[in-house]
């Protein structure tokens, strides 16, 4: 039954960790780059950066 067992290699981890920080950096760096032409939209990415990442944290870190 070898072909049943699940091997979670360190791939798994870095695209989980990905998944979690990747996507709020990416949202700070916009607003970073937004933020000069329009405060409002950077703003918005900030909101949306914060908001991602206390759910990402929320949901893959209740699991304990």
């Amino acid at each position: 039954m070898i072909f049943l067992e699940v091997h979670l290699g360190p791939e798994f981890f870095l695209l989980v960790l990905l998944m979690l920080f990747g996507i709020p950096v990416l949202f700070t760096v916009i607003g970073f780059l937004i933020r000069r032409r329009n405060k409002k939209v950077a703003s918005v990415f900030f909101i949306l950066a914060v908001v991602y990442l206390l759910v990402s944290l929320g949901t893959c870190l209740s699991l304990t």
